[in-house]
């Protein structure tokens, strides 16, 4: 329905602690009177959808309250459209929306960039034919990591990923990764691979620090073997997006990239994707989002 808002809603994000200002976020959107709808997916195929179906009719806005993982739901819906996407940060991370100037531990204040109707454009990544990107596609460490940290019932939060990190640490070795940047090939070994529209993921690690979302080019990012100690002591460095000038770390631009190793599956936005090999590929303009 044009001038109707659809407020696409993750009921499990933070716990379900963010529940409860569903309602005054709404009414902030209702501001002029405006029609607003909620959907509430029984599954992420569900949610993904409605989502589909609701953007066809052409409503004024798609509206994601939760994570990242919801708002990347959301990119599947809206992106090539001419449906603006709105975000109200309400999961643990809200990466993507940090990237694009929303503020990301204030649900209201976003609601309200919504509500004054201030749109801009800006780039989305293709993976293959199907699966949109917003943020950030990561492959190697970091994605066993998160694998691993999805096997984890506790700690709860951003700890078990710490978690995780250390538990996979134990056992992790260099992979073989085959990339493919713009046509040129490259092999070698690697730590992982990260390639960006934004410029962070995992709750403000800046891993593409210079990232930019409306610029037509995707970071790509490899970090070569690292013995465990020179990792634990370049890590904590991705939070000032500091670690760019160690030597093992190199990054690109790039308008295409394909990303080929054994055993590796690729996530974006947090998300599980598919196992490598696949290709990443920029689509300017792909994206109308409301920003303050």
């Amino acid at each position: 329905m044009a001038g109707e808002l659809v407020v696409l809603v993750n009921p499990a994000a933070r716990g379900g602690r963010t529940l409860r200002l569903l309602d005054p976020v709404v009414r902030r959107l209702r501001s002029g009177d405006r029609p607003v709808t909620v959907l509430v997916g029984t599954s992420a195929q569900d949610a993904l959808e409605h989502a589909c179906t609701a953007v066809a009719e052409g409503p004024e806005a798609l509206v994601a309250f939760g994570g990242d993982g919801l708002v990347h739901l959301a990119v599947q819906a809206v992106a090539g459209t001419d449906v603006p996407l709105g975000i109200i940060p309400a999961g643990t991370g809200n990466d993507i929306a940090d990237a694009l100037g929303i503020p990301k531990r204030d649900p209201l204040a976003a609601a309200g960039i919504v509500a004054a109707g201030r749109t801009r454009t800006v780039d989305a990544g293709r993976i293959g034919e199907h699966e949109w990107f917003a943020g950030v596609v990561a492959c190697g460490f970091d994605s066993k990591v998160n694998e691993r940290a999805n096997r984890l019932t506790r700690p709860p939060g951003m700890a078990k990923y710490l978690v995780a990190m250390v538990q996979e640490l134990r056992s992790f070795t260099p992979i073989p990764f085959r990339l493919t940047i713009d046509g040129e090939t490259v092999e070698q070994e690697a730590m992982m691979v990260a390639v960006g529209n934004t410029r962070s993921y995992g709750a403000g690690m800046r891993v593409l620090p210079q990232a930019r979302p409306d610029d037509g080019l995707l970071d790509v990012l490899v970090v070569g073997p690292l013995a465990t100690g020179a990792f634990l002591r370049t890590f904590p460095q991705v939070y000032r997006g500091a670690h760019l000038d160690h030597p093992a770390i190199t990054v690109r631009r790039a308008r295409e990239v394909t990303l080929d190793a054994p055993g590796v599956t690729a996530y974006a936005d947090g998300e599980p994707i598919a196992p490598l090999p696949l290709t990443c590929a920029v689509r300017p303009g792909a994206l109308r989002v409301f920003t303050g």
